[in-house]
């Protein structure tokens, strides 16, 4: 924001009385001389010089008022929405407001579960609001600037955020296609206290907001709620078909998807999925589960960050494990954040083996199986039940050319079995020459938010070879 003051005016008396950081600066524009005052002066001032005194405490009111006023009319909030909680459309909307950390306003409709959702974007009501419709009328880019790139880039997780920003940096025309919200599954992490730099930890929506004021600043081209849905390799370009029909070409092509949640299946799934069972953790949904019982399932880092978030918020925790505990899964430092939290409990051996509930869960029901021990069953009251187990990598679009292991995870350098070249293929190249591979999705990564940037960024140095060659 951008104010002059003219001779005689002053500013920034606020943050000197309060003690405070100011959250402005100046600059001349014209030749002037301007007197800037310590704190201790400006106390001495007023002090020595009644006149003076007033005239300050007199605007220092006057801001406040103005201030009070700009409080009362403008919108706590960006976005305003109503519609069922039981939604999916209406959950989908919050998710993706949430996770690209936007502020809204959401009144639950009166009429559940099925009712109609409205949304408002800064007073402007949205018609038949999707996801991308919201994205857009927020300004969030939908559609590609240019016809070709140096590099396309799917996937905004960290290692694709990574390339993103060393492939710009250089100099590389580069366009990130993200299907949802930046950051992946990292994103999401209540706090990582374990990534190089930050000792006392940092939120996975922190890093990722960084990660993109980095990668804006470098001239990034950033595309939300878009899927790279088709690759073909045509005379050495690559040729990316988006959903909606867009064909954008490039010299390269970066495959950072990462993978998804393993789906489960148990009796009364199916009903109630989106209906208070939920596949990965998101913030907002603290609120909704405040002084209630839920359960999640899982016992790497990503359940073990979501248990210690969300026991901030409900009365029980209780974290289910189909192993002998956390130990083998879980980094040390989250097991005992877990210890030390009298709400959040471990239940080794057991599995989900049913959900009751009308419109939204209400009981889940859980058998233990202790080796050398009875099996037993037992149903419990639950406002929610997380799962966040096992990956899944989502491959199956891509051309049958491109070598990938029996679970989908795509084959990079040496553990390609087929290459069509010459020339040896580079560490992070497919078995489609100028396709690369960077992060979970790709066959052997180690499952890490700095394992997922140290990849991004060693991609760019073998692209940087692979255009050398190419030419």
């Amino acid at each position: 924001m951008l104010g002059r003051n003219v001779a005689g005016e002053f500013s920034g008396e606020m943050p000197i009385f309060m003690g405070t950081t100011s959250i402005v600066s100046v600059r001349a524009v014209t030749k002037c001389r301007i007197a800037r005052f310590e704190r201790q002066q400006l106390q001495e001032l007023v002090r020595d010089s009644p006149s003076a005194g007033e005239i300050i405490f007199q605007t220092m009111t006057s801001r406040f008022a103005r201030a009070q006023k700009l409080a009362r009319e403008t919108p706590s909030s960006r976005v305003q929405i109503s519609g069922s909680k039981y939604d999916n459309n209406c959950r989908a909307i919050r998710a993706f407001l949430s996770a690209n950390r936007i502020q809204y306003d959401w009144r639950p409709s009166i009429t559940e579960p099925e009712s109609d959702i409205t949304v408002s974007v800064e007073g402007t009501s949205v018609e038949n609001p999707t996801v991308r419709r919201v994205a857009e009328a927020l300004g969030f880019q939908t559609v590609p600037k240019h016809q070709q790139y140096d590099i396309i880039i799917a996937g905004a997780g960290p290692a694709g955020m990574a390339a993103a920003v060393y492939s710009a940096s250089e100099g590389l025309k580069v366009l990130l296609v993200e299907r949802f919200a930046a950051g992946g599954q990292a994103g999401t992490s209540s706090r990582i206290e374990n990534y190089l730099g930050f000792p006392a930890g940092i939120s996975g929506d922190e890093l990722t907001e960084r990660a993109l004021k980095q990668a804006k600043r470098f001239g990034v081209e950033i595309l939300f709620k878009r899927n790279v849905e088709e690759v073909q390799s045509l005379d050495g370009s690559q040729c990316v078909t988006l959903d909606g029909g867009d064909r954008i070409g490039a010299r390269v092509l970066l495959l950072a998807t990462g993978v998804s949640w393993h789906r489960l299946e148990f009796e009364g799934h199916g009903e109630l999925l989106g209906r208070g069972i939920l596949y990965g953790a998101s913030r907002f949904d603290g609120v909704a589960v405040t002084g209630r019982r839920i359960f999640i399932v899982g016992g790497g880092n990503s359940a073990g960050q979501a248990a210690v978030f969300y026991s901030g918020y409900a009365a029980e925790v209780i974290l289910l494990v189909r192993g002998p505990g956390l130990a083998q899964s879980m980094s040390q430092y989250l097991i005992q954040q877990i210890h030390d939290k009298a709400n959040i409990g471990v239940e080794p051996y057991t599995e989900v083996t049913g959900v009751h509930g009308e419109d939204h869960l209400e009981q889940i029901t859980t058998t233990s199986r202790p080796p050398g021990g009875p099996e037993f069953s037992c149903t419990r009251d639950a406002k929610a039940l997380f799962i966040m187990i096992g990956a899944v990598a989502k491959t199956g679009w891509l051309p049958a050319s491109l070598e990938r292991d029996a679970n989908g995870y795509i084959c990079t350098g040496r553990d390609l079995t087929t290459w069509s070249l010459d020339r040896e293929p580079f560490a992070l190249e497919t078995s489609m020459p100028g396709i690369f591979c960077a992060g979970d999705v790709r066959h052997g990564s180690v499952k890490r938010v700095a394992s997922g940037v140290g990849e991004g960024s060693m991609s760019i140095a073998y692209i940087h070879e692979y255009l050398a060659v190419a030419r």
